[in-house]
């Protein structure tokens, strides 16, 4: 499965969520809502997720493997920090 379109939203107020991303695979398939964030230690993606009735946060789709979801996070942080973005936002506005 390969990584086919990066669609990156630069978030404009300042706190740790920095973008949303959407990312299209093998032309075929989407997921919206990938976060980048800035963590403790740097860059990191955080997958799409909703809150539980019991308050906690379930991610709604994720790569299985660690090694998936090192190369899909290495894809978009060099997407990211290449400054290939297509629109900015405001906190929220996903």
């Amino acid at each position: 499965m390969e990584v086919s379109e990066l669609r990156i939203r630069k978030v404009t107020a300042e706190g740790k969520l920095k973008a949303y991303v959407t990312v299209t695979f093998d032309g075929v398939f989407v997921v919206h809502n990938v976060k980048i964030i800035e963590g403790k230690t740097g860059l990191f993606i955080a997958m799409p997720s909703r809150r539980t009735a019991n308050g906690e946060y379930k991610d709604v789709a994720h790569p299985i493997s660690p090694a998936f979801r090192a190369a899909l996070q290495d894809k978009i942080l060099a997407e990211y920090n290449a400054g290939h973005v297509v629109e900015e936002v405001a906190e929220g506005e996903d």
